[in-house]
């Protein structure tokens, strides 16, 4: 039989081993395998113009400058079609939320007879905010488009999108962005650029690796 295990462990290990199974899937471009996830951007203003270049520097900027909101940043990634497209939007509440799940339904895969949907649970992350963004009608069709899986509690780190937000944070946020017109700008270049290489994430972990690795974090069979 089966020690009880720590309700959070056991609640981990099923979600978690549900991702991981979704991973598993072979390429199935009518079902493809997409990753949401969502991330902020503070805008910050200049408040003196920087120094121009020079033979011994490169543009330099005041260590001052002006708040001006943030802005943010929805990643939908399609591991093994090694294809991202984030939006950037002024806020991240439900009705944003609905609206790219919109934007991913009926634009990017609009041919996909299922999408199969790995996201974290986020509180704005379900098909409740489809009912506050639609019509109950509308709101069901995309509901109906979806198969969803959700990450564990602190297990966002099983959310590929998660990782290729991290490499665009690196290589594209670093510096600062005055407008929303720029962020969006500077993002689409670096979404394009990936996309033209077919950049994939290797990813090697699975439901054998998990069950060695966090073992500690399963169930203990007693004898019975």
């Amino acid at each position: 039989m089966w020690c009880i295990p720590p309700m959070q462990d056991a609640r981990f290990v099923a979600a978690m081993e549900d991702v991981l199974e979704v991973y598993a899937r072979p390429y199935n471009e009518k079902r493809p395998v997409i990753c949401l996830d969502e991330a902020a951007k503070q805008i910050l203003a200049e408040v003196r113009e920087p120094l121009p270049l020079s033979t011994q520097h490169g543009n330099r900027y005041d260590s001052e400058y002006e708040r001006c909101g943030t802005c943010a940043l929805f990643m939908v990634f399609e591991p093994l079609g090694a294809k991202r497209f984030v939006q950037v939007r002024e806020r991240r509440t439900a009705l944003d939320y609905a609206q790219v799940v919109k934007w991913m339904c009926d634009e990017l895969y609009a041919d996909a007879e299922k999408i199969v949907l790995v996201q974290d649970n986020l509180n704005t992350h379900g098909p409740h905010s489809l009912y506050e963004a639609f019509a109950p009608e509308e709101a069901r069709r995309l509901i109906e488009r979806i198969e969803w899986h959700y990450t564990p509690k602190h297990g966002s780190w099983l959310n590929m999108a998660e990782l290729e937000l991290s490499i665009l944070a690196r290589q594209c946020l670093a510096e600062r962005m005055e407008s929303q017109a720029n962020l969006v700008h500077q993002v689409q270049a670096w979404q394009n650029r990936r996309n033209r290489t077919a950049t994939r994430v290797d990813w090697q972990f699975t439901t054998h690796d998990a069950r060695i690795k966090l073992k500690r974090l399963y169930p203990n069979l007693l004898p019975g």
